[in-house]
């Protein structure tokens, strides 16, 4: 049984979350932090990697606010 949650690269998600407004403010080592400055303000950090993990997904669009449906519309 597969998980619903895509195989996506780091760069993809960015491109994503760009669309809904988060900017990158900062990186370090591998990982970038995004912010959206919308009501209540939003910060998601990125694993700069080829395949970002499905749980690792999970958790950035939890920490986004964005439920899953709405981010495949943004791919």
């Amino acid at each position: 049984m597969g998980s619903k949650y895509p195989l996506l690269s780091a760069n993809e998600i960015i491109k994503a979350l760009h669309k809904v407004g988060f900017a990158e403010i900062s990186q370090r080592g591998s990982h970038r932090k995004l912010k959206n400055n919308s009501t209540p303000t939003r910060t998601v950090i990125v694993p700069m990697y080829n395949e970002v993990a499905r749980g690792t997904l999970r958790s950035i669009l939890e920490q986004a606010g964005i439920d899953l449906e709405a981010f495949l519309e943004l791919l």
